[in-house]
């Protein structure tokens, strides 16, 4: 999959960059990714970039409003799950032990959306299209591919996200570190990993990946544009490499080299 139309309910379709710096962040990631950026505004002194790869929308970013920062909010990468109705959605969520931080509401014409926190503290988007339906390019270089919920009760998590959207956790067959495969009707999206020592203090998070052709040289290419290196490129073995980095405002993500 590379172009998308349509994104299914209860698929990743929108990811979003809250950045301290909208226009450095825009130069960083236009000279990691190859991103091109257009500007909309929003608001007064305020504009919304939507980033573009091969023409197609891949992300989005703006910056940080003052009540964020006062609040302590830190920049952040926000993932957007797609959903028929973000009313019910909202609903069902609140019902299944997360909660409502901002009540659904309509973003123009585009669609409708709410953000919500999962039962275990992760914080996410829902999106219910108009006209607007989400990111038009994934699965291929430079473009978002997977992501994961970092959280110490994977299965709390489980149970609210079955709840809300539907999806199954599978365990590997072929991966016996308790990685969970989710699974959003026959498609697999992303996963919860198994807490490494050491990250029991993080907060619960959602993790988004970028795939890359090569993830040494796009760590390095990130550290050398001001990034800092959180997780050395890693790899194992029949999954593909991956390394986790902070742009230089501190938003976080991966990058990932599938294995072939």
């Amino acid at each position: 999959m590379a172009n998308i139309d349509k994104h299914p309910p209860g698929s990743f379709c929108w990811l979003e960059l809250a950045t301290t710096d909208q226009k450095s962040a825009k130069s960083f990631y236009s000279l990691l990714f190859g991103w091109s950026s257009n500007e909309f505004p929003i608001g007064e002194g305020e504009m919304y970039t939507i980033f573009q790869l091969k023409g197609r929308d891949a992300a989005a970013g703006y910056t940080m409003r003052k009540e964020q920062r006062t609040q302590g909010i830190p920049s952040h990468w926000m993932l957007y799950i797609s959903a028929a109705s973000a009313d019910q959605t909202q609903e069902k969520a609140r019902q299944a032990g997360g909660t409502i931080l901002q009540p659904a509401f309509d973003v123009a014409q585009n669609g409708r959306m709410a953000v919500l926190k999962d039962a275990t503290g992760a914080i996410f988007s829902v999106w219910q299209p108009n006209q607007t339906q989400g990111i038009a390019i994934a699965n291929e270089d430079n473009s978002f591919c997977w992501a994961d919920l970092n959280t110490s009760a994977a299965d709390r998590a489980s149970k609210f996200y079955s709840s809300v959207f539907g999806w199954k956790f599978e365990k590997s067959q072929h991966d016996s570190s308790g990685y969970l495969h989710i699974k959003n009707g026959e498609q697999f999206i992303g996963g919860i990993p198994p807490l490494e020592p050491g990250e029991a203090h993080l907060p619960p998070h959602w993790l988004a990946y970028f795939m890359v052709a090569d993830a040494e040289a796009t760590q390095k290419k990130a550290a050398d544009l001001g990034a800092k290196i959180l997780m050395p490129a890693h790899k194992m073995e029949g999954v593909g490499t991956w390394a986790i980095v902070a742009d230089p405002q501190g938003a976080v993500f991966a990058v990932f080299k599938p294995g072939r």
